[in-house]
């Protein structure tokens, strides 16, 4: 009995080219939808103490500041909800989200969400003045 699983061309995933990078390989949203990434958080403390992988991680997850990697196409172009104002946020700016916000994605070294356009809170200046939801 064969040890690995054989399986037709149509269901084999291609691998990953690695000449391509990361950023290029990210989804690109679809419609009125947002690519975020959530704040990491500090590994070390203002004190100098460095925090266990486990508990940046977890602060991540709790965390309500995200930095916006990729807009829509149609993303705050709906006049109804949007007006004729500028867009709440854009690619490269720090934004407040819910903390369930979107869906989880995982890649390469951390996570992702796609979120609405609608679930913009704010924009903030610096991630680091937000305190994790969790710690609150």
């Amino acid at each position: 009995m064969p040890s690995k699983l054989l399986l037709p061309d149509f269901y084999k995933v291609p691998e990953k080219e690695p000449d391509i990078p990361l950023k290029d390989r990210l989804p690109q949203p679809t419609g009125w939808r947002l690519l975020v990434m959530p704040y990491k958080g500090r590994a070390k403390t203002e004190g100098g103490v460095y925090m266990p992988d486990d508990v940046v991680e977890r602060e991540a997850l709790a965390t309500v500041v995200s930095y916006v990697i990729r807009v829509g196409p149609l993303a705050y172009k709906d006049k109804d909800k949007f007006g004729d104002g500028d867009p709440w946020c854009k690619e490269g700016d720090w934004v407040l989200i819910t903390r369930y916000a979107g869906s989880r994605i995982r890649i390469d070294g951390g996570e992702l969400r796609i979120i609405n356009d609608d679930e913009i809170l704010a924009v903030v200046d610096d991630p680091r003045d937000i305190l994790p939801a969790n710690i609150m």
